[in-house]
């Protein structure tokens, strides 16, 4: 935990820009009856039936600091696609950084192993010598800011039915074209000394 807060309160700078990532899967359903909009004098209705139409899953990457997210969705959540989402951080949204300094949670596909996995040795060593990364501990996935935007993200477009892929992908990207512009940041104010005070149950006890 302390580890993520120290990452937070480094002063940015752009050849070691700190991006968060974080990934969620979004049932895709299609209406069984169309629904019908809101007219003068006439309540908008929508059927509860609806049909399934598969998962997709959301790669979340966001530099808090700068105000700059992105979003890469693909069909699966596996090593494969974490690694391809970490090949597109790296060499089309950050590709003159030194290092990325990445803050993620910590399942067993966020690993450079991932990509060894996806890519040719020397590839995969390329990239992974791009990162530095930090996991954020277990049940500590709130200490991931971009945890944070997948949470606007949803709340903004993504809680209502969805058919399809291609819809999903033009709901996002013109999310994320928005906040973009309007260079939305995060303000994170909860500190290490912060943690010690409010989470000291989770601290070792010392007897003197």
């Amino acid at each position: 935990m302390e580890d993520v807060l120290d990452v937070y309160t480094r002063p940015y700078d752009p050849t070691r820009p700190p991006v968060c990532l974080d990934e969620t899967s979004r049932q895709l359903l299609a209406d069984v009856t169309p629904p019908q909009p809101m007219a003068p004098g006439v309540v908008a209705k929508e059927d509860y039936k609806y049909e399934r139409r598969g998962v997709v899953n959301l790669f979340m990457v966001c530099e808090p600091l700068r105000g700059w997210r992105e979003v890469m969705v693909s069909d699966r959540r596996t090593r494969i696609d974490w690694a391809q989402c970490i090949k597109e951080l790296v060499d089309v949204h950050d590709p003159d950084a030194e290092k990325i300094v990445l803050v993620q949670d910590n399942p067993n596909t966020h690993t450079p192993a991932s990509l060894y996995e996806a890519f040719p040795p020397a590839e995969a060593k390329r990239l992974a010598d791009k990162l530095e990364l930090h996991d954020t501990a277990k049940h500590g996935s709130w200490l991931n800011m971009a945890e944070i935007e997948l949470g606007i993200l949803t709340g903004h477009c993504l809680g209502r039915r969805l058919p399809d892929r291609a819809t999903l992908e033009r709901e996002v990207e013109a999310w994320v074209a928005e906040r973009n512009a309007a260079v939305r940041t995060i303000d994170w104010r909860f500190t290490t000394d912060d943690a010690r005070i409010k989470l000291d149950h989770l601290y070792p006890v010392f007897h003197d």
